[in-house]
């Protein structure tokens, strides 16, 4: 495999990477190590490891983190309810009976009751491809849960106390994405590969548009780039990215629109722009200047 097979596999499952991601993509594949995607939202990290499970066949296990989560939530829990019930029927039956409480309760705690969460299962793996493990926003997790990050993502293995360690016979691919609400920390970034996602170019987020959404002509895909960058000159609070001129793409095409005129615009704001104030600045800017710049673009 080369970054160029990497390149054509993306591109035919939707994806349209350029080159630097493509090699970072690559190398994370064959150094088996995790990849740090850092950018704005909306830029494509996240699709990223939805566009690899569907190419490699491995099933996307996603963690999406917030602040305060913890094993509990991201690695194993056990199944309370089942365990609760299998002692009642153990004791309805009299198995319990003449039985230690020790033998009783080391019952309880085999890997049937065991409730599975994203990185245990991922660690845990059994036949096939391996899993696409998708750390999604990092930057929103606290210290302790990066730094139980990196301790599994150094070895790859997870420990239960109860049952033993297990182990990744074979590690999952692991992207990691951060909007950069704040800093990762260096030793888990240390540990990744990383990779800055930029807003496209114009071209090509006009070849993103197309391969998108096909039905859309390229007129109307060079217009709706066009416009989108001219939004993310205007200093919005939550500048548009690639997942939002797709959505504004398709709904135009559902509309039936053919060409971008001033009733178009206003009418589908709200597919590109998610914020009151950001659809105020638009407005008190001009739509009709947006379309001039939109329609100059060549």
């Amino acid at each position: 495999m080369t970054p160029a097979d990497v390149s054509a596999a993306l591109t035919a499952h939707g994806y349209l990477p350029n080159d630097g991601l493509t090699t970072s993509v690559f190398l994370a594949m064959q150094l088996r190590r995790p990849l740090l995607l850092e950018g704005e939202a909306g830029v494509g990290k996240t699709e990223l490891a939805k566009v690899l499970s569907a190419w490699t066949g491995g099933e996307l296990i996603r963690l999406q983190c917030y602040e305060g989560i913890d094993a509990a939530q991201a690695v194993y829990d056990w199944d309370y309810a089942r365990q609760l019930l299998h002692l009642r029927a153990a004791e309805a039956t009299g198995e319990t009976a003449g039985r230690s409480s020790d033998a009783v309760e080391a019952e309880l705690y085999q890997e049937r009751f065991l409730i599975k969460r994203a990185l245990l299962r991922a660690i845990g793996h059994g036949d096939g491809p391996p899993p696409v493990l998708l750390i999604d926003e990092v930057d929103r997790a606290d210290d302790e849960f990066e730094a139980y990050l990196l301790e599994v993502l150094s070895d790859y293995q997870i420990t239960v106390p109860e049952l033993g360690v297990f182990r990744a016979a074979t590690p999952p691919i692991v992207i990691l994405t951060s909007n950069r609400t704040r800093d990762v920390h260096d030793a888990l970034k240390r540990r990744c590969l990383y990779h800055w996602v930029e807003h496209p170019d114009f071209d090509r987020e006009v070849a993103i548009v197309r391969l998108r959404v096909p039905e859309c002509s390229d007129q109307l895909a060079r217009q709706v780039a066009a416009a989108v960058e001219a939004m993310r000159d205007l200093n919005l609070y939550k500048p548009p990215g690639v997942a939002e001129t797709i959505d504004w793409a398709t709904a135009l095409g559902k509309l039936g629109v053919s060409t971008l005129d001033q009733h178009s615009v206003e009418t589908t704001l709200g597919t590109v722009l998610k914020y009151r104030e950001d659809h105020d600045r638009v407005r008190k800017g001009g739509t009709q200047l947006l379309l001039e710049q939109a329609m100059g673009h060549r």
